[in-house]
């Protein structure tokens, strides 16, 4: 199976409180159902659907001992997904942070350009959308006396000098 995939599985199995809950208990020992319902307070059926997902996603495995089914973490998956998450992290790739500008094209802040948007809009809560939507009473509250938004102006392109 894909990768990606098989992280995607884990990651939304573990998005729930009780199934992480469920799974910190496991990891800690073996249990069956009754028990993971009385040490969490939630009925046997509920911590059954909660199983089946986790299983389904590869974290948990379960083995018959008599009458009950005693389950366990798959130690092999959850590393599975921590690696895969801390490559992520650590690849080296750049991240591009976007500003929005008049025709709409993402400028990259790796190279910064002058002039481009002040600090001010910069602050998603004060622009409240790109430059060019801003009403006259945001562009004074951001930029004073200013009649026309600063930021609309396009830099001076240092290629051009």
């Amino acid at each position: 199976m894909d990768v990606a995939v098989t992280l995607l599985k884990g990651l939304k199995a573990l998005a729930d409180e009780n199934r992480l809950k469920i799974l910190k208990m496991l990891i800690n020992g073996n249990l069956c159902v009754g028990a993971l319902a009385n040490h969490l307070g939630i009925s046997k059926p509920a911590i059954s659907q909660h199983i089946q997902i986790l299983r389904k996603a590869g974290l948990v495995k379960g083995e018959k001992h008599g009458y009950w089914t005693h389950y366990m973490v798959d130690p092999h998956a959850l590393d599975a997904i921590a690696a895969e998450i801390n490559a992520i992290s650590t690849r080296g790739k750049k991240h591009e942070t976007v500003c929005w500008r008049i025709n709409d094209t993402p400028v990259s802040t790796h190279q910064p350009k002058e002039g481009v948007m002040c600090q001010n809009c910069q602050q998603p809560i004060k622009l409240k959308g790109k430059p060019e939507n801003c009403s006259p009473e945001q562009i004074r509250e951001c930029h004073d006396d200013a009649k026309e938004h600063p930021c609309m102006k396009e830099s001076p392109d240092p290629k051009n000098k």
